[in-house]
């Protein structure tokens, strides 16, 4: 079946972009001229997702006022004759059904996937990790679905991490399949070692997942960090059916870490339309002063 829904968690707190964070939500801060939440949801609609639930918490009612109606501002710019920047207050207010939910209590990201149970229904659905904008040519929410719809899987987003680093994230069990895609038997979240992990392939920012996932949410204990971790769930998914891993195309920025921030403003900022060429020239006088 053709996948409609997509859950994009973004109720964190964004303490590692602190004190940038602390009156402005991590996924509104900005690369060159759009807030982060918007490339995600744009992805998503690239991919033919048309209802998606935002998961938010306390404080982020700037993430909503985005994406809703501005009639005085489209009056403004309707008047002064900036259509084009009308026409594009008003795409962002009409790409997709969006619907927000509150995540009343940080308890982790299979937390905050159980609150999209309502919006969900007894359906599949996409996720897109509020905190990863991953750009491409080829969205890679798409690139999930397209899997799904071959395999009848979960799918998870992997990319291959240092393995010295591999403690910081989760670790996937894999065989390959074809190409670029693998079938995952076995995870584990943030291994104690790097001697405990499967691989150094690791979830990065996407899945798709069937309703099956939520029986097992409400089964599962807390994990890493007392939360609720989403991978001890699809852990259990993995080992019960089995689930694909995608290889995929593109660039992700972790939009939680200033580094990834900083990223994501540049190489964007290279190969935007408007400001592009300038940019780059800038950017070549500017490394000879390092």
């Amino acid at each position: 079946m053709k996948i409609k829904k997509a859950v994009i968690p973004a109720a964190g707190l964004g303490t590692r972009v602190l004190p940038a964070t602390k009156a402005m939500p991590k996924e509104m801060l900005t690369i060159v001229d759009k807030p982060a939440i918007q490339y995600i949801v744009e992805e998503a609609v690239k991919s033919g997702i048309e209802d998606i639930c935002i998961i938010l918490s306390r404080g982020k009612n700037v993430v909503e006022d985005h994406f809703d109606r501005a009639p005085e501002l489209e009056q403004k710019l309707a008047d002064s004759g900036k259509i084009q920047m009308h026409d594009e207050v008003l795409r962002i207010a009409e790409m997709a059904n969006i619907t927000y939910v509150r995540q009343q209590q940080p308890k982790g990201l299979g937390h905050a996937i159980m609150c999209a149970r309502p919006f969900v229904g007894n359906e599949p659905f996409a996720v897109l990790y509020g905190d990863d904008v991953i750009m491409g040519e080829h969205p890679v929410c798409k690139q999930l679905l397209d899997q799904y719809e071959t395999y009848g899987l979960g799918c998870v987003a992997m990319k291959e991490v240092p393995f010295e680093q591999v403690t910081r994230y989760s670790s996937l069990k894999i065989s390959p399949l074809k190409d670029n895609v693998y079938k995952v038997t076995d995870m584990v979240e943030k291994p104690a070692t790097p001697e405990m992990a499967f691989s150094n392939f690791s979830i990065l920012g996407r899945c798709v997942l069937p309703p099956e996932i939520f029986g097992i949410l409400r089964g599962i204990p807390t994990g890493a960090g007392g939360e609720y971790q989403l991978t001890d769930a699809m852990k259990i998914l993995a080992q019960q059916a089995g689930m694909i891993g995608v290889d995929f195309l593109g660039t992700r920025y972790d939009m939680g870490n200033k580094l990834g921030i900083m990223q994501a403003a540049v190489e964007t900022a290279c190969n935007h339309g408007e400001i592009g060429e300038d940019f780059k020239l800038y950017l070549k006088e500017f490394v000879k002063t390092l």
